[in-house]
């Protein structure tokens, strides 16, 4: 912008807010991306943004520029929440991607659980244990960034898993149990506060501060095929038609990569970003 001026954009919600280029900045620094082309970005951004832009269309602004940069496994994590997002209309459930980033943890897992409380049977989404600890966790999963979980999600989930742990076996007395609500969103300040006052723990994309569901996943890197920047949608949805749900399941598999459509001059740049990811390496030649 040649001059200041205040720029409102418009949330996933619907919700305006003041554009902060700090904000954007924080976002890309935390994807990894170097300063330089951090700078090139907001630059970019600042030239081409308006009043009422909304903020999906600044992160394509800022992905299109991170995927033409050598950086390209910083565009895959730049991408990994709506790489999330883009699993659930796949077949592939939420809950079990939550678990495979808890098997990363060490913990044991299990989905989709009956479990009989002392008043009600009760399906339990996740069940993690590990040393001396279980987790009883609920997983929701919204297809819209703006959906908020809210405290009457939090009030049921936590009578739940009070109803669970009075039949719980006996035996298991000094087992440590906790409940768990995740979501691939955002809570509300009212269920935040409520979790607090009653000890539920809550984990969501980025809550809490720097334990986050999205941090999580970069420490364990369980990354999702569809959050590859090499791949086109149609490459992606064939890919998991075949299964290959994360990096990690494509490997070096230039059959299955070429079955889904990709081109052969492409398959080996494709392999090095999923390598890439599953390594932790921030630059592909």
């Amino acid at each position: 912008m040649k001059e200041y001026r205040e720029i409102y954009v418009i949330k996933a919600n619907g919700e305006k807010e003041l554009f902060l280029q700090s904000k954007l900045e924080r976002s890309l620094k935390k994807t990894g991306t170097s300063q330089k082309l951090i700078k090139e970005i907001v630059n970019h951004v600042n030239a081409e943004i308006e009043d009422g832009m909304t903020t999906s269309e600044i992160y394509r602004h800022a992905f299109s520029l991170l995927r033409k940069s050598k950086e390209k496994t910083v565009a895959a994590r730049y991408s990994i929440r709506r790489g999330v997002f883009a699993l659930g209309p796949s077949g592939f459930p939420f809950e079990n991607y939550v678990a495979e980033v808890f098997n990363a943890l060490g913990y044991s897992t299990r989905i989709q659980q009956v479990i009989q409380g002392k008043c009600a049977t009760h399906e339990v989404d996740l069940v993690a244990e590990k040393d001396n600890t279980r987790i009883s966790a609920e997983i929701k999963f919204h297809n819209n960034l703006g959906i908020k979980t809210d405290l009457k999600v939090a009030l049921y989930v936590h009578a739940r898993f009070l109803d669970i742990h009075k039949q719980e076996n006996l035996e298991e007395g000094d087992m440590v149990r906790e409940a768990w609500l995740i979501t691939n969103t955002k809570f509300t300040k009212s269920s935040i506060s409520y979790a607090k006052c009653v000890d539920l723990k809550l984990l969501s994309w980025f809550y809490p501060n720097k334990r986050g569901l999205y941090d999580l996943i970069t420490q364990t890197r369980i990354y999702p095929i569809t959050c590859l920047s090499t791949l086109s949608d149609r490459e992606k949805k064939n890919l998991l038609e075949q299964k290959i749900v994360l990096c990690r399941d494509l490997g070096e598999d230039a059959a299955a990569l070429q079955k889904a459509g990709v081109a052969p001059a492409k398959i080996a740049t494709v392999i090095a970003e999923s390598q890439a990811l599953c390594t932790g390496d921030h630059r592909i030649e």
